[in-house]
């Protein structure tokens, strides 16, 4: 089952809202915009998202040019960072960087790494039999637990190394393609930018 993984890219950051609840900004949203007019995402396709407000708007916009509903799951929600909340850029980094190095270890209550990645596949997969034949599948997700599946599907290690900001837009608004069955990464993260249509053909 060939299927696109997309985080949403850049957002409003507030330290005064709860990240979950955090939008797209106008960068993001004009970015979101252009991949979805350049035709990537097929006519038809599935668009499944997380409920984090970002996501979903960017699978709004998937949505409204292929002419598809949305399905959403808070299951394809980003790594649970509830204990900390919000924390400034390098204090955020630091704690990404334990989150991939120590996969079996909740860095200062963050869910693991390990159980993201469980999640997030088995998440994936469940929605994928939903999907019939010859139908695409896209996903609107976020970076960490899109870099976890990714090291799923490649048969790698979890690793910072494997993370979108480091192959392509820091400001995430990345993707890559993949099978499920069997589990096959078609390519490393690409700025929504750089990927080409026909990716499902």
């Amino acid at each position: 089952m060939r299927a696109l993984y997309v985080t949403h890219p850049q957002v409003e950051m507030d330290a005064q809202i709860p990240v979950p609840l955090w939008r797209l900004s106008e960068l993001g949203r004009q970015r979101a915009e252009a991949f979805a007019a350049r035709g990537v995402v097929p006519a038809g396709a599935m668009i499944f998202t997380s409920r984090e407000t970002k996501a979903m708007e960017l699978a709004d916009i998937l949505a409204a040019a292929t002419g598809t509903p949305v399905l959403s799951d808070h299951l394809m929600g980003e790594n649970d960072r509830s204990a900390t909340g919000f924390l400034p850029p390098s204090l955020f980094e630091a704690m990404a960087d334990r989150f991939f190095a120590e996969p079996e270890v909740s860095a200062e209550g963050w869910e693991r790494a390990v159980d993201a990645q469980r999640r997030i596949v088995d998440t994936v997969t469940t929605a994928l039999a939903s999907v019939p034949p010859d139908v695409p599948a896209v996903f609107c997700g976020h970076g960490a637990v899109g870099t976890l599946l990714k090291c799923h599907l490649a048969g790698r290690p979890i690793a910072r190394s494997e993370d979108q900001s480091r192959h392509a837009n820091k400001g995430g608004g990345n993707c890559f393609a993949f099978d499920l069955d069997p589990a096959r990464l078609s390519g490393e993260w690409q700025a929504m930018e750089d990927f080409a249509p026909g990716w499902f053909g």
